[in-house]
């Protein structure tokens, strides 16, 4: 199993806008469609990733927990399907609906988007607050598949309690890890 780090894009970066289409759904949705009142979480998983796989519940849990106080929650795969069409869109919806996600699973078929968020891995995290301001980046918390270290969200948690009570984040925001998104071949 491949690890593969998050590349950490510079707080203060604004939310790049998107409209791409949501595999249960069929419909076009923008990031304007999702934003939250208190802040926005972005996050680029896959269908296939063990790593993605390990922490599934807990995105539910998290999205649940915290989208009722005002947070958008959208999920995107951006993965070259041709190479791994455990990915396409068909198998995005039966993720979808297999894991109850209370959030929108876009495809991001051009990779664009993967690419305008500098996003590396699958799960990669990206916490925006009312402005579109990046707040935090990295992991859901220190869970990995076979490290013994249950999942529970916590910096993930972390970090939207402090855009819901206004205090600073934390400097050493760590890097997810998990699979590299499978690039296209040229679009590296």
């Amino acid at each position: 199993m491949a690890r593969t780090e998050s590349n950490m894009l510079p707080l203060g970066t604004k939310a790049p806008d998107f409209v791409l289409v949501d595999s249960v759904t069929n419909k076009p949705v923008s990031l304007k469609n999702i934003r939250g009142q208190k802040g926005t979480v972005v996050m680029f998983i896959c269908n296939h990733c063990p790593f993605v796989k390990h922490v599934n519940e807990e995105i539910v849990r998290v999205c649940n927990d915290y989208r009722v106080t005002g947070f958008g929650f959208v999920a995107i795969s951006s993965n070259d399907v041709e190479n791994y069409p455990e990915d396409s869109p068909a198998e995005m919806w039966r993720t979808a609906r297999k894991n109850h996600y209370p959030f929108p699973y876009l495809y991001d078929e051009t990779q664009e988007i993967a690419k305008a968020y500098d996003a590396a891995c699958t799960p990669d995290f990206f916490l925006f607050d009312d402005e579109l301001k990046l707040v935090y980046r990295g992991q859901l918390d220190n869970s990995r598949p076979g490290n013994g270290i249950p999942v529970n969200g916590r910096d993930l948690r972390e970090a939207l309690d402090c855009v819901l009570s206004n205090n600073p984040q934390r400097q050493d925001q760590k890097p997810s890890i998990g699979c590299n998104i499978k690039w296209k071949e040229g679009n590296v």
